[in-house]
């Protein structure tokens, strides 16, 4: 079986000799005879080093300059070093403390005091190592399995909102352009509107809960769902109650009240509400309506406007825009409105070439 290696780095050849007799039985002992040698041994061997010895002055570059290097990269942090001398002064010390050395050993050698205290830092920094082993691999784990948690919760969100709009015959390109227009919002309001703490994080997620956005559908009756014209006032107020049932319908399913699920119970429930208060179902006003509903509700608005439904046709781009602005669909927030004045053209684009554009 291959021994671990140590390095002993002196001028004086008696002192590595005394080193050796001590750690020969138990290590490959390496020698270097000055700093330059150091080096080259500590750049071929880094991997299976497990201390270092390191005399301070030396000829041709001294203890610090090899320090210096190991600091640069990074092997400080993966090899102890313990320094030998016979004459360090206090600053010397502190100095050599600064750099990240784990002991100072003073010449002349107690055979059996360096090697408990060799031992004793060797087993500390295999410890750590074993530790660090042992977080890097749960680290992994835990990241396949957010992964798979969020393949499948990718997949649950795509299968029902799928399902949403197999029921209504809406085209089935309207949720990738809530998806769509939901990132480019986001977009900008991150970066002129700080105050909102969205983190792309954030938006990732936002942007996967805006597909749920109409899921309560599945229980509105289809004699009002499919119906080719327009609803009566009571058919009217049926049809307001999916944002009610989508948010019923999650909130029994919730496995998990992560920031995820609170996006699409946000934006299920909220994304008809009105900044001035005139929305449904619940009448929130101003900035009492979350973030995520607010954006989606926008989007939510304009797609229905520029796209063909069961009771109208597709209005132009332009026509959506100033009905929007006119406040024919509801009033929006001010932040909102100027987002949605900065992305109004990469809606277009959406709209006009979508198999072309790669905004998602």
């Amino acid at each position: 079986m291959e021994k671990d290696k140590i390095l002993i780095v002196d001028d004086e050849e008696v002192n590595r000799i005394i080193l050796k007799n001590i750690f020969e039985e138990q290590y490959e002992v390496l020698e270097a005879a000055n700093g330059e040698e150091a080096l080259a041994l500590i750049d071929e061997y880094a991997q299976s080093l497990v201390v270092i010895f390191l005399d301070l002055m030396m000829p041709v570059l001294n203890g610090f300059g090899v320090l210096e290097y190991m600091s640069e990269k990074e092997y400080m942090n993966r090899i102890p070093v313990i320094l030998i001398t016979g004459d360090a002064t206090a600053e010397s010390q502190e100095k050599g403390y600064d750099y990240g050395v784990s002991d100072i050993i003073h010449k002349p050698f107690a055979p059996r005091v360096v090697m408990r205290r060799t031992r004793n830092i060797i087993d500390l920094y295999a410890s750590r190592r074993e530790m660090e082993k042992q977080l890097e691999e749960r680290t992994r784990k835990l990241r396949e399995s957010e992964e798979k948690l969020r393949n499948s919760n990718e997949f649950l969100v795509n299968a029902l909102s799928s399902v949403v709009e197999f029921r209504s015959l809406e085209s089935g390109e309207h949720i990738r352009r809530v998806k769509f227009f939901t990132r480019i919002m986001l977009k900008y309001l991150i970066k002129y509107f700080p105050e909102y703490q969205l983190t792309d994080e954030d938006a990732e997620l936002i942007i996967r809960a805006s597909s749920l956005h109409d899921l309560g559908k599945i229980a509105i009756p289809d004699a009002i769902l499919l119906k080719p014209g327009k609803l009566t006032p009571a058919e009217y107020e049926i049809m307001k109650q999916h944002s009610v049932y989508g948010s019923e319908l999650l909130e029994r399913f919730k496995q998990d009240d992560n920031q995820f699920y609170r996006y699409c119970y946000e934006i299920c429930r909220h994304h008809h509400e009105r900044y001035d208060g005139k929305g449904y179902p619940d009448g929130l006003k101003g900035e009492e309506i979350p973030i995520s509903a607010q954006v989606v509700s926008l989007v939510d608005v304009y797609d229905a406007l520029v796209s063909k439904r069961v009771y109208k046709e597709p209005y132009t781009n332009e026509l959506a825009v100033q009905m929007i602005k006119n406040g024919e669909c509801g009033v929006f927030s001010p932040k909102i409105m100027e987002c949605f004045d900065l992305a109004k053209e990469d809606f277009f684009c959406v709209v006009d070439v979508l198999d072309t554009c790669n905004f998602i």
